[in-house]
């Protein structure tokens, strides 16, 4: 088997999805995008595809270090996010020839169904709350929020407190059945981090993601040991070496993205890292249904598995969401806060071909928001 050629196509809402064919037939898809940076993706894919053309797409591991180290310059978001979709779109491939789901392929199941989180919003701790009970009524056991807009390097009195009451409401609105995770998406410096942290712990987050920028990874420790609260970092981490500093700093989750870092073949490596460090593995994925269906193979596969994003409900998807791209979207039906095992081959979905060609001629052009603070300087989005 050979491929003889790829498509990308850039559809609404953010995303890219890829197509690879094969000349006996089989198609994969892989979803490589870089949030607010499609186009630049959608480039990389078509350099790294020139090395695939009638290559055999079974040999995944090979074409992942040829891909991977092949050029002089390597790494970094957006080659190793081109680099994700291809790996999903071969892995797909190759599930599907052989008939079963990708996670047979990687050892097989550890557990027959996984525990989803949504996301939830509102402008005010009421709206926060009111969408809260929305999503557990949907059958939700898990959400996450942003726990604030814009911060100053050191949040004051009111900003410390707007932040607590914010998730004091949100507590007494689900309970404590329901596992609340925060993301503070990057916003603090460590010394916000550090001040803020000790005064959510009484509502018991299930995690706190990001609590400081990527660049201060190697400094987590010093966030991890000022509170109680489970640190969750890696969405902008790429690789197993981008993690190997970041493991070793008392973090509890590991969220690497399947359309950011390598793809299935480099989370599973990842994962099997972080098992070494008694770390949990959470994929990040406010995504696509080809990146939700990669991650879920993922999933299904490590041991170390704790809990999954999906981007239902997420506030950037009017108008669109991922199922529009599904033949089926009972795959991801949920039940419980959980899906169950997927049992069809490859990703285990069906991609509407028809769907996102259309979705196609529109595109998109999706970019992140540029934040000021107070004074007119760069705020962190």
């Amino acid at each position: 088997m050979k491929i003889v050629g790829f498509e990308t196509f850039l559809v609404p809402p953010r995303w890219l999805f890829l197509r690879v064919d094969t000349d006996e037939g089989i198609t994969g898809w892989g979803e490589p995008i870089v949030e607010g940076r499609a186009e630049t993706v959608q480039a990389a894919v078509a350099t790294l595809m020139e090395l695939l053309i009638a290559k055999n797409p079974l040999h995944i591991e090979e074409h992942w270090q040829v891909l991977a180290k092949g050029g002089f310059y390597r790494g970094g978001p957006v080659l190793s996010s081109a680099l994700a979709g291809i790996d999903q779109a071969l892995w797909d491939i190759k599930g599907k020839y052989h008939e079963v789901p990708v996670h047979e392929l990687l050892g097989g199941p550890v557990r027959q169904r996984v525990r989803m989180y949504t996301w939830i919003g509102g402008d005010t701790p009421d709206d926060l709350a009111d969408d809260a009970r929305a999503k557990v009524d949907a059958g939700f056991t898990a959400v996450k929020c942003n726990v604030s807009s814009a911060l100053p390097p050191v949040p004051g009195a009111a900003e410390t407190r707007a932040i607590v009451d914010r998730l004091s409401v949100l507590r007494e609105a689900v309970g404590d059945e329901v596992d609340i995770a925060l993301d503070f998406h990057g916003r603090f410096t460590s010394a916000a981090a550090r001040r803020i942290l000790p005064l959510l712990e009484p509502l018991l987050p299930l995690f706190v993601e990001e609590p400081v920028l990527p660049e201060f990874s190697r400094d987590l420790r010093h966030v991890t040991e000022s509170t109680s609260i489970p640190i969750a970092a890696g969405e902008r981490l790429y690789s197993r070496w981008d993690f190997r500093d970041v493991l070793t700093t008392g973090i509890a989750v590991a969220q690497p993205d399947l359309s950011h870092a390598g793809g299935i073949s480099e989370v599973r490596r990842i994962a099997a890292a972080a098992e070494t460090y008694d770390v949990a593995l959470a994929p990040h994925c406010p995504l696509g249904p080809i990146a939700l269906a990669a991650s879920l193979q993922i999933d299904f596969a490590v041991p170390n598995f704790l809990i999954q994003e999906q981007s239902l409900g997420i506030p950037y998807s009017t108008g669109n969401d991922l199922l529009d791209y599904l033949v089926d979207p009972a795959v991801f039906a949920f039940s419980d806060g959980y899906v169950d095992r997927p049992v069809a081959p490859g990703l285990g979905i069906s991609v509407d071909e028809d769907a996102v060609r259309r979705a196609a001629e529109l595109g998109h052009r999706w970019r992140n928001a540029v934040w000021r603070h107070a004074d007119g300087s760069f705020a962190e989005w």
